[in-house]
């Protein structure tokens, strides 16, 4: 195992997706008073005024949902086990605090203490690795390297410098291994000595001195005896350099050399410490160009600041990675081949590039090359696509193809430099960009991963060069793979009983014997404990935020925090209901979280008004029975329910958690079947609801709000009203990574783009539409929602408005912008859905 804390920004483009909106973070919760809360604050010089929180027995107010978050109270989170197994670790962090306070407790104890700087690096690490018999732990904090003699807690700390270190894992003998940068050191387990075992420049090898070439330089050594000397001399301590290097063993080891065209993106060294793994970028390549800026209007020295941003899908020209073996011992660099990779040069968009030749009166003919290949990105877990074997020479990677159409694992001939697809998970769509563990199984040459090949993504076992073998199938989802420290079993989460609560589970490797480890109804992870006989459980139901529990394998439930404020949890909220509405296009239900009004009576003359609320991220459920993400939506949609509103709070087709026909019904067709499925929505509340359907609205943020516009835009007829709150108006404006699995790229499938993009559409509006955007969004840029306006504005549609909030990024921090946008919100269906 391998710690990796990648820093190059080359990589940092993976991270940039809609999955990443900020509106979803900031929901904390604890049973401290609203005085005792705001001292939780003052903890790290944040002087943020609590609003009063809702009352029993009274209605909601917006300045309330509103409110700086912390009355709710200040979770628990991120939490993971201490080393003996009796006591965990977690943070809580205030509402818009600069830092976040780091706890331990005793998992027999209710009360946590709070840890002081001085002890912050004494805390066992969640990102740790051990070597091979669990007698050593081996950490980062603050860039250096800690190791802890686990049977008696001693911890040393190896390093203290200021070039931080990137990445450790022990070595089967015990040595430890770690790198600065792009150079490889070797902490000796029985000498202490540190060794630096690979220096890897990325330049070009200096050249050696050589003898005169030209008749000229030839002449000048031949008639001057001191310009010959000082070349002899030279040439004479290059040789002896040379010489000393190969034969003392008192000098580090050479240095490599891999040119000066590329970065290093990757690396990883094997069990024995013999080989390097390098992934390898051109170094040209920028996740931003140069007139990718936002403009800051309000800088801190009262002048406009030009803040770099990300590219655009349509100007980001990813160029793919290479891979560089090193084999230390020998010597010897080697260039991976990716002709092992099963249809490495397949022209998989063949068909897409015809139909838009077509459309163009042009004819297109499909031809093999080779593809852009990477190392596969997950952006769900922090894991490395690169694994060594544990205690043996053998390898595996995980690659993707840069068009999104293909992941393999593939073994790697460490002699020959070249790849074995071991499995190959194809896909006409994309392939998900989460689902993608998978590792060594100890004392064996299989190994485990995660696919989507079944329609759901499955746990499986494989030999190398051998069959493949399925540990878990159904229509469900697994995920959150751990293997237990005795390697016999593979714990994960999934959702067999219903798509909207998960639970954990454990599988034995050997015959494929499953039993269910928790019984939780709602959503929750876990984090399994160093030896494997217990759980530790985030956890949350409909109405209750997530607390942390501990459950033995075997035994009962315990809970171990209670950082929900009494005031939230004396509140009588609605718990919604989990429907499934009948879908007009395909077999399959669409999920959907329902808001009934106070005293809802179904036979009543006067139908209902109702809203349905878009969840943002495309790809994300939000209709489960835990706690939701959007915790002041949920709020607001209470209040919507007192005030006589019917809700509706859909995981439209591409929502997460459904499998992967569900996911990729959008492909090349963003913001369609979704509407689809909208109207359906409407369809069901009009019947189980008592909705009038010519009073309803709808409004959502982010991926939400470019579903708004499609809406209205294209169904101009479903919705009276609609909100889009920080929305996409053009998803060739908006990022590569997310954009170009779903909708290929521009320069390849224009029909895609135009056929998805609202801003191609705007001509439809006819109804009410209010456009809030933050000016300092980072992840769907302000630009959007200009180029848009100008687009209505011209189009002679004077049924929009707009707010703009000039100190926001994606996901609002201030509690001000949020009460506007919701006021805004607010006041937009009252208006139009209660005339």
């Amino acid at each position: 195992m391998t710690v990796f804390v990648n820093k190059n920004p080359l990589l940092r483009r993976f991270a940039l997706s809609a999955l990443t909106i900020a509106f979803m973070s900031g929901c904390s919760a604890t049973t401290e008073t609203p005085k005792q809360i705001e001292s939780v604050t003052n903890v790290n010089s944040v002087q943020v005024p609590l609003a009063q929180p809702p009352r029993v027995a009274q209605p909601l107010t917006l300045n309330q949902i509103m409110a700086n978050p912390d009355w709710m109270g200040v979770f628990a989170q991120n939490g993971y086990w201490a080393d003996d197994g009796q006591s965990i670790y977690f943070s809580r962090q205030a509402h818009q605090a600069p830092v976040r306070d780091y706890y331990q407790q005793d998992i027999k104890q209710t009360t946590a203490q709070k840890l002081s700087l001085e002890q912050l690096h004494l805390a066992d690490q969640k990102h740790a690795v051990t070597n091979l018999d669990k007698t050593k732990k081996a950490y980062i904090y603050q860039g250096n390297l800690f190791i802890k003699h686990l049977p008696d807690g001693d911890i040393k700390q190896i390093t203290k410098q200021n070039e931080a270190i990137s990445g450790v894992r022990f070595l089967a003998n015990g040595d430890l291994a770690y790198w600065q940068g792009n150079n490889i050191f070797r902490l000796h387990n029985t000498t202490g000595l540190i060794e630096q075992i690979a220096n890897i420049q990325m330049a070009n090898e200096p050249k050696l001195i050589q003898d005169p070439q030209s008749y000229i330089a030839k002449q000048q050594h031949r008639l001057i005896n001191y310009v010959a000397m000082q070349h002899n001399n030279a040439k004479a301590k290059q040789d002896y350099q040379q010489q000393l290097i190969k034969v003392d063993p008192s000098i580090a080891a050479k240095t490599w050399y891999l040119g000066d065209n590329e970065v290093v993106s990757e690396l990883s060294l094997s069990a024995d410490g013999r080989y390097v793994l390098i992934a390898l970028t051109d170094k040209n390549y920028s996740w931003r160009a140069e007139h990718d800026i936002m403009p800051n209007y309000l800088g801190k020295d009262g002048y406009v600041d030009a803040v770099p941003s990300r590219a655009r899908v349509a100007e980001d020209k990813f160029p793919g990675q290479r891979l560089v073996l090193l084999d230390l011992t020998k010597q010897i660099k080697k260039d991976i081949t990716i002709e092992g990779l099963t249809g490495f040069d397949e022209d998989v968009l063949a068909d897409v590039k015809a139909e838009n030749a077509n459309a163009k009166g042009e004819t297109y003919q499909s031809e093999k090359s080779p593809r852009l290949i990477q190392l596969m990105q997950d952006w769900g877990w922090d894991q490395s696509a690169i694994k060594w074997h544990p205690t043996e020479n053998k390898l595996l990677v995980m690659i993707e193809a840069v068009d999104n159409k293909d992941r393999w694992i593939a073994s790697v001939d460490l002699d020959k430099g070249s790849l074995t697809t071991e499995h190959r998970l194809h896909d006409k769509a994309w392939v998900n960009y989460n689902f993608n563990e998978f590792g060594w199984i100890p004392n064996s040459n299989d190994f485990y991963f995660l696919s989507e090949e079944s329609g759901y993504s499955h746990l499986y076992v494989k030999t190398l060069a051998g069959k493949t073998r399925a540990l878990t199938q159904g229509k469900f989802v697994v995920d959150e793979v751990t293997l237990s420290p005795d390697g016999k079993h593979l714990i994960y989460r999934a959702n067999p009983d219903h798509p909207g609560s998960y639970n954990v589970y454990r599988v034995a490797i050997d015959d494929g014997s499953i039993e269910q480890l928790t019984n939780w109804f709602g959503t929750l992870t876990y984090e399994l404990s160093p030896d494997g006989n217990a759980l530790l459980l985030d956890a949350s139901s409909v109405i209750s935020p997530s607390e942390l529990y501990v459950q033995p394998i075997g035994g009962e439930i315990k809970q171990l925090t209670n950082y929900t404020s009494n005031a939230f949890k004396e509140y009588a909220w609605q718990a919604p209901k989990v429907v499934a509405v009948p879908s007009s296009h395909g077999a399959n239900n669409i999920y959907a979280r329902v808001y009934l009004p106070d005293g809802f009576d179904p036979e009543n003359a006067d139908k209902y008004p109702a809203v349905i609320f878009n969840h943002g991220a495309g790809y994300l459920q939000n209709a489960h029975y835990g706690f939701s993400v959007y915790f002041r939506e949920f709020m607001f949609h209470n209040m919507l329910a007192q005030q006589g509103y019917v809700v509706m709070d859909m995981d439209y087709r591409g929502s997460k958690g459904y499998g992967r026909d569900w996911r990729t019904a959008i492909y090349r067709n963003m913001g369609h079947p979704e509407v689809e499925d909208l109207k359906d929505g409407v369809a069901w509340m009009a019947k189980h609801a008592n909705v009038d359907i010519a009073k309803v609205g709808t409004y959502g943020g982010s991926y939400g709000g470019f579903l708004t516009f499609m809406a209205l835009f294209n169904e101009p007829e479903l919705f009276q009203a609609g909100a889009a709150l920080r929305p996409v108006t053009d998803w060739a404006h908006y990022n590569a990574p997310y954009t170009s699995n779903i909708l290929n790229t521009p320069d390849v499938d224009p029909i895609a783009y135009e056929r998805s993009s609202p801003i191609e559409h705007a001509q439809g509006l006819q109804k009410p539409l209010l456009i809030m955007s933050g000016v300092l969004d980072d992840n769907v840029f302000f630009q959007d929602s200009v180029r848009l306006v100008q687009r209505l504005i011209e189009l002679e549609k004077p049924m929009f408005e707009t707010a703009i909030y000039p100190v926001e990024p994606h996901g609002f921090k201030q509690p001000s912008s949020w009460l506007d946008e919701y006021r805004r919100i607010y006041k937009l269906f009252e208006q139009e859905l209660k005339k």
